[in-house]
């Protein structure tokens, strides 16, 4: 409860800096009733947008272990970083941090893997009149490399964070993904656990979803927007379009059980939901939103 009304006053804080610093008209909308209910009702759908961000490339010369049952023997690939960025009213999530901002301008090439990016988030954040101090959630899928590369410049965001992936990070040999995430391991206050499903902005817009498996607490993200309607982030429960409905199992996963669980609950949630599908690393995927700086509504 203390962290909940602690987290509300940094958020109160942020908008009445933000007035102050920028001069900038803020609408104030008290909303008092009951919960939202798990599917907005026609016209009382929140204003809420949400716009695809390039966070970098990957060449890899060896994909055989992106399967266990060797489906990829032999075969390469280009990846990219897909990570979002989601407008609820006047809070904003951005959903996983890319590569490291290091390599802007770079490249870097290790065991099999050239790893790139052109434009850093902040820089893409510039173009649409935002800063990081506007970011009031930085959610990640996961704790890998390439998912948490930019993290660093959201130290004054909430990390929203599954409770196992955290508890991984507390539990091991500091690595990089503590170093990369050190603002918010060395200090829990602006760190936000979730052991199943996460509701970000209380509305059911956004959803972080359970999706163990490729980690302990790897997530998958929902998002329902009002014209374009729901919209499917896989995290890296896949890392190719092709292997949807393959039930595919990269061999660096924790666990085979839990990925193919998640697999079922997402091929599940497809069914139902009909949502737009967008596999985070597809280069062919990366369309299905439109180009920056526009947005999806």
């Amino acid at each position: 409860m203390l962290n909940m009304l602690y987290q509300s006053c940094v958020h109160f804080m942020r908008r009445t800096q933000r007035v102050l610093s920028a001069a900038h008209q803020l609408a104030v909308v008290i909303a008092l009733g009951a919960l939202a209910s798990p599917t907005p009702a026609a016209g009382n759908a929140p204003d809420t947008e949400m716009w695809r961000l390039d966070c970098g490339e990957m060449i890899i010369e060896d994909i055989s272990y992106f399967s266990d049952t060797h489906a990829y023997d032999g075969q390469s690939a280009t990846i990219i970083n897909g990570c979002y960025l989601v407008r609820n009213g006047d809070r904003y999530l951005l959903w996983d941090a890319g590569l490291p901002p290091e390599l802007l301008g770079n490249t870097e090439a290790e065991g099999g893997w050239t790893s790139s990016i052109k434009v850093t988030i902040v820089d893409q954040l510039s173009a649409i009149g935002l800063s990081p101090e506007d970011i009031d959630f930085l959610g990640v899928s996961h704790f890998h490399g390439d998912h948490i590369g930019q993290a660093s410049d959201f130290r004054q965001s909430t990390l929203l964070m599954s409770r196992a992936d955290a508890s991984w990070i507390r539990n091991n040999p500091p690595g990089n993904a503590r170093r990369r995430m050190s603002a918010w391991f060395e200090s829990d206050v602006l760190l936000t656990e979730f052991a199943r499903d996460h509701d970000v902005f209380g509305d059911s817009s956004v959803t972080i979803l359970a999706m163990p498996g490729h980690t302990p607490g790897h997530s998958a993200l929902l998002v329902r927007l009002p014209k374009t309607g729901p919209v499917l982030l896989t995290g890296d429960l896949y890392h190719f379009r092709k292997e949807i409905g393959q039930r595919n199992v990269s061999r660096w996963n924790t666990s085979r059980a839990d990925t193919l669980a998640s697999i079922e609950r997402f091929e599940g949630l497809q069914e139902a939901m009909k949502p737009t599908v967008i596999v985070q690393h597809e280069p062919d995927d990366f369309g299905k939103l439109p180009p920056f700086p526009q947005s999806a509504k």
